[in-house]
């Protein structure tokens, strides 16, 4: 039983290309989320933290 699901554990990670899709859309649905609640976000740019205001968020 343990196995099986290890089979499928491995299936999920092996499907690289699904996973980046996932992490994708994930981070797109909260910076839309954040920018619709009118709240700001962190983020690195040049190796230092800026915070970005809701009206600058792309997305």
């Amino acid at each position: 039983m343990v196995a099986q699901y290890r089979d499928k554990i491995d299936e999920a990670l092996a499907d690289k290309e699904g996973i980046k899709q996932a992490l994708a859309s994930a981070v797109h649905e909260a910076l839309l989320k954040h920018k619709q609640a009118g709240n700001s976000i962190v983020a690195m740019q040049n190796g230092h933290m800026v915070i970005i205001k809701p009206d600058e968020i792309n997305v």
